[in-house]
């Protein structure tokens, strides 16, 4: 094989690569060989048909397999050689001239991951901002618990629904005038303000009383899971059966009991925990900035562009997906097309800190046990349905770039805890309103690691944006969904709490493109979506 570099520019490398016939040919000999105890044909014994039929009944496509090996082992043979770290699957065209019996000519095209001087970790200076689990936030927790599992009783007949209320309705729901498959239901019960309901259905139901007759006009949003429904201007005729008023919630040992829970202590210990958790979260999504912020500053190096590109083109899909969202979503996305080199530059912080992340973990040697793999898989297997979890399983065993993309979270945050033993870190008892300030402050501009697997990045500080500041309540539940993330990162935050562009797009790793993510199961026609 002769090999002849055409390009080498920057990260980018361009090799010719020539494969003589006689190798093909002797690939076509080997292919033979493998296939010829299989080749059945009349007058031969199974396994005795000579090599020179076999070649004249299966020649063309032995040839393309013995090209495919060659061109194949050619890429690895050049890889080695060069001791080239490609950051991207290298691209292979063949010669458009290229005919059977011929030289096979080549061009191998590439990105390569960049040298990177061996990353300090000495000097490394933390704050370590903690929050006692104190009965005031327990008992916040619980109401805010309680809040969740509030039960309804039945209203007036003549009151009208206002927000907050629950009513109870039949409804049969069309597109131009005809009935489509699950838009029709009885009895379903609706909580005006919740948000569970395709926008403008639940609005449109305040001031309705018992045995009210209307007909209420949605549009279905673009990116409805059902196709034929996706943007569509559909009329629900409904009937108002039952409006029902939120009833007062006493929290008591009887609502302890309520819940399977012998006492109030009891759900209060329980509780206790799980806040000392979101709080724990809370400080360690604190320190994980400050220290990538440290790394961010001591080290710059050339990122791969393709990289760049794939991890900018899903940071504008989240943002281009919020902003659909939006009460004016023309107007939300020309607002964001004035940031888009600001979006750009965040990627590339992104890639570059996974890059770094990853070169300090192997130079350390930190690993994915593989028990911690297979827990790993399993958990990822959990959102699949039963039938399909198998074959998700046997996807990612045998996908080595599947494997990678689900290892890389756990890969990042075993390097964190690494660095973070390395570091001087001193402590600081707060506030969680301080501390949920103090991260939202980076919130401007928190983004995550590369496109090559790490998860949950960095952040950049960027000029405040009015439309980051149009959302202070949506921004509080990404920095309570963020510290939940951090421990239990196979959850995912719910789909509501996608409302802010900045904080969503931010705290999703560039890299966690995480193996196949489980699609959401397609939602019913109904309203209720």
């Amino acid at each position: 094989m002769k090999t002849v570099e055409t390009l080498n520019e920057g990260l980018k490398r361009e090799y010719r690569l020539t494969i003589t016939a006689k190798d093909i040919d002797a690939r076509v000999d080997e292919e033979v060989k493998a296939v010829a105890p299989t080749v059945r044909m009349p007058g031969f014994r199974p396994g005795k048909v000579p090599p020179n039929l076999i070649r004249k009944m299966h020649g063309e496509a032995l040839s393309a397999d013995a090209l495919n090996k060659a061109i194949d082992q050619g890429v690895k043979d050049l890889i080695a050689k060069e001791k080239l770290r490609p950051a991207i699957q290298p691209g292979v065209t063949l010669a458009d001239d290229y005919e059977r019996g011929k030289d096979a000519e080549l061009t191998v095209a590439l990105e390569v991951l960049p040298e990177i001087a061996a990353p300090s970790v000495d000097g490394l200076k933390l704050e370590r901002l903690t929050v006692p689990a104190d009965d005031a936030a327990v008992m916040a927790k619980i109401e805010e618990f309680a809040a969740q599992m509030k039960r309804f009783e039945e209203a007036p007949k003549t009151r009208k629904a206002a927000t907050g209320d629950q009513v109870i309705i039949d409804f049969a729901g069309s597109v131009d005038g005809v009935a489509f498959d699950g838009g029709t239901g009885e009895d379903m019960a609706v909580e005006i303000g919740s948000g569970q309901l395709i926008p403008g259905f639940e609005d449109q139901l305040v001031g309705a009383k018992v045995g009210d007759e209307k007909t209420i006009k949605v549009t279905f949003p673009e990116d409805y899971p059902v196709e034929n429904l996706k943007g569509q201007p559909a009329e629900f005729a409904i009937t108002v059966k039952e409006v029902k008023v939120p009833a007062a919630s006493k929290i008591d040992d009887e609502f302890a009991k309520s819940l399977g829970l012998e006492s109030l202590d009891k759900l209060k210990e329980l509780m206790k925990d799980q806040v000392e958790q979101e709080l724990n979260g809370l400080t360690r999504t604190y320190m994980k900035r400050k220290l990538l912020d440290q790394l961010a500053a001591a080290h710059d190096f050339d990122v791969p562009p393709t990289m760049v590109e794939a991890e900018f083109a899903q940071i504008w899909q989240q943002l281009e997906h919020e902003a659909s969202h939006e009460a004016d979503p023309e107007a939300a996305k020309a607002e964001l097309e004035k940031d888009r080199d600001e979006y750009h530059a965040i990627a590339v912080r992104r890639v570059r800190l996974g890059l770094l992340l990853s070169e300090i973990g192997q130079a350390h040697g930190v690993q994915v046990s593989n028990q911690e793999m297979q827990r790993l898989i399993m958990q990822a297997a959990q959102q699949y349905r039963p039938e399909d979890r198998q074959r998700f399983v046997e996807y990612v065993q045998q996908d080595a770039l599947a494997a990678a993309q689900l290892r890389a979270p756990l890969y990042e945050d075993k390097v964190v805890d690494f660095l973070f033993e390395k570091a001087e870190i001193s402590d600081r008892e707060t506030t969680r309103e301080e501390l949920e300030a103090a991260i939202e402050a980076d919130d401007d501009g928190h983004v995550h690691g590369p496109g090559c697997g790490h998860d949950h990045h960095d952040h950049d500080h960027k000029p405040a944006k009015k439309a980051a500041a149009k959302k202070p309540a949506a921004k509080k539940e990404a920095v309570k969904e963020e510290a939940k993330a951090e421990e239990a990162p196979a959850k995912k935050a719910p789909a509501k709490k996608a409302a802010a562009p900045k904080a969503e797009a931010e705290e999703k790793p560039a890299a966690a493109k995480k193996a196949p993510a489980k699609k959401p199961a397609a939602k019913k026609a109904a309203p209720a979506e």
